[in-house]
């Protein structure tokens, strides 16, 4: 299968995160030397778009496993439905209502800037979302290049942050709904989830990026709370420039695929009265960790 791989074709984006992958049907089972391509041009771009596909439920989790073990559909909030039973990997995203009951997660509002599952010990490293059904316009999804958050903050502030820790509230989804079980948060010094570094190590391409997770509720570890919101703050403002993002808009048969520990992700919101479909698969990670600078460094 060389002669396969050799003709996917890799097409950056020309923003700062993202390509295309072409001439490749991710329904087949996928050659190791074609693997190997798409496993690289990921590594490099961070965010992978294949247009034209067309994929059952148990073809897309086929394809997800080749990256690593999945994870299991996400916390519900009380609003949503029981995920596809045959399938508890799949997270089904939609505003799609039957019978007067949603068939999927997260409507058709803003999700803001977040990172999936950091909330988690152990937190996802790649999510791959598959587009059944598209509004006409709307609903485009933004990504952030971590890296280049990272590598262009001022040197006196990769010096302040670079030991300091960030707890990451698990109580709400990235549309601001409170979950299934959890209490409202009203100092995120006591929210509930998992503390990770705010500056991480890639564990493939050892490049640092920062690491934030989603911003409501989130707390600096030992700072007074107000030194740590304004704090926040700034990394946040600094992150989420338009020059370190590239937005996705979607066209059915879209397979988006990103790597969690080095981008953040958000979604536009688009008319309720028009239909949104799309299903999503995680790849289970590890525990984010820093890597201490070289000496010389």
């Amino acid at each position: 299968m060389a002669g396969a791989a050799s003709a996917i074709r890799v097409i950056p984006t020309g923003s700062a995160l993202g390509a295309d992958v072409e001439n490749i049907d991710l329904s087949r089972e996928l050659s190791a030397d074609e693997f190997a391509v798409i496993e690289r041009a990921w590594m490099e771009h961070l965010v992978l778009r294949f247009r034209g596909q067309r994929l059952s439920d148990e073809q897309l989790v086929k394809f997800s496993r080749r990256f690593g073990t999945l994870d299991r559909a996400p916390i519900p909030t009380d609003t949503d439905p029981t995920e596809l039973p045959e399938f508890p990997e799949v997270l089904v995203i939609s505003n799609i209502r039957v019978n007067g009951k949603p068939v999927g997660s997260l409507g058709n509002y803003e999700s803001e800037w977040h990172t999936d599952m950091s909330y988690n010990e152990i937190c996802p490293s790649a999510s791959i979302l598959y587009s059944i059904e598209v509004p006409p316009s709307g609903g485009d999804t933004g990504f952030a290049n971590m890296y280049l958050a990272y590598e262009t903050l001022p040197a006196a502030t990769k010096a302040r942050i670079e030991n300091l820790t960030c707890r990451h509230d698990s109580s709400r989804n990235s549309a601001g709904e409170l979950r299934k079980g959890f209490k409202e948060v009203t100092d995120p010094r006591e929210a509930p989830g998992a503390i990770h570094p705010l500056v991480r190590t890639h564990p493939v391409t050892r490049r640092r990026a920062l690491f934030l997770g989603r911003r409501r509720n989130a707390y600096i570890i030992g700072l007074p709370l107000e030194e740590s919101e304004a704090l926040l703050d700034e990394l946040w403002a600094h992150a989420t420039r338009p020059e370190f993002c590239w937005y996705q808009k979607w066209q059915v048969g879209d397979l988006v695929m990103w790597d969690n520990r080095c981008t953040m992700h958000r979604r536009d919101a688009f008319d309720a009265n028009a239909r949104r479909r799309l299903h999503r698969t995680q790849v289970q990670g590890e525990r984010p960790f820093l890597e201490p600078l070289p000496a010389s460094a």
